[in-house]
């Protein structure tokens, strides 16, 4: 059925790998040996009616097609419910709005669902076809993690790069595209955060379950997934506190830029206030104006205000009002 593959893993102890028939339930027949990988897309038509009639426990069945999730282990039985999130590289979709990846995990069957297509799962698939599957189901679960990980890393990349872009932008001058940019940075970082933290405590969680079929060679490598994904949450978190301070610095600009604007208004008030309140005094129309019968008055106020201007500058440069600017 298309949207559904299932494999059954090192039958012969080497990671080798057979496709089952997806048509019918083989894949949870637990005679059989090896490990057997049961896939879903159920953004495939009919893949959400099959799983639904193969016989999974209701419950089980319930968490895998719930239509939010959040990542998280807990353990049900001798089975782990796990849900996991990747970062979304499908062609016109946002990398922020994570895909999803539900998973049942017992000693000799997993069964995992997706709603929208994750490349992290392709990439274990591929691996399978090639003959290099996993020897165990914790096995399994850490190299899908570590390819979500993996497929995560450039995404976190570009956004230090493109903090660092914004950081020589400031440094060189404010741009209008600058806390536009940021503002996505900050959003794409915090929405990826939301998701990688309880990762981290999901794939923690599930190393330390005392499962006897989770092997000591298994908890190695879901420990190095979850320190994968720890530091993709401290990448996140710097930044979020790098994106905080260049908004910081984007803020503190635009402040001494204003700061300098109202200086240059201030000084000018305080110039033409005096002289101002002078000519306001020889306009006003009432008797005993002095040198309003004087031909050369006019000219004598004008070079006196001249002057008065001059020494305000002065007074102004000593004071140190023009050298802040």
């Amino acid at each position: 059925m298309d949207g559904v593959t299932q494999w059954r893993i090192n039958e012969a102890g080497q990671g080798e790998a057979i496709t089952l028939d997806a048509k019918g339930v083989c894949g949870l027949d637990p005679v059989q040996p090896g490990l057997v990988w049961l896939h879903v897309n159920c953004a495939k038509d009919g893949a959400q009616a099959w799983i639904e009639n193969i016989g999974v426990e209701p419950l089980v069945l319930r968490a895998l097609l719930a239509p939010e999730t959040r990542p998280r282990c807990t353990l049900h039985g001798e089975g782990v419910l796990m849900n996991l999130r990747g970062v979304n590289l499908n062609t016109g979709d946002e990398v922020e709005d994570m895909v999803s990846l539900r998973m049942w995990i017992t000693e000799r069957l997993v069964i995992t669902v997706q709603m929208r297509r994750s490349m992290a799962v392709s990439d274990v698939q591929n691996s399978v076809a090639r003959g290099e599957g996993p020897n165990s189901a914790a096995e399994l679960v850490a190299r899908l993690a570590l390819r979500l990980a993996d497929r995560a890393e450039p995404v976190v990349a570009g956004l230090n790069e493109k903090v660092d872009i914004l950081e020589d932008q400031v440094l060189e001058g404010i741009s209008p595209l600058t806390r536009r940019d940021l503002g996505e940075i900050r959003r794409m970082s915090i929405m990826l955060r939301r998701h990688m933290a309880p990762q981290r405590d999901a794939l923690s969680t599930f190393e330390i379950e005392d499962l006897p079929w989770i092997k000591a060679h298994d908890r190695s490598r879901l420990r190095e997934a979850t320190e994968r994904v720890t530091r993709l949450a401290e990448e996140l978190d710097a930044i979020r506190d790098r994106a905080q301070v260049v908004h910081d610095q984007i803020m503190d600009t635009r402040a001494e830029a204003m700061n300098r604007q109202m200086l240059v208004l201030s000084v000018v008030a305080a110039i033409f206030l005096p002289l101002g309140l002078i000519t306001g005094l020889l306009g006003i129309n009432v008797g005993g104006i002095p040198g309003a019968a004087y031909v050369g008055a006019f000219w004598i106020v004008f070079f006196g205000l001249i002057v008065i201007g001059l020494a305000l500058l002065w007074l102004f440069w000593k004071l140190g009002w023009l050298r802040r600017q």
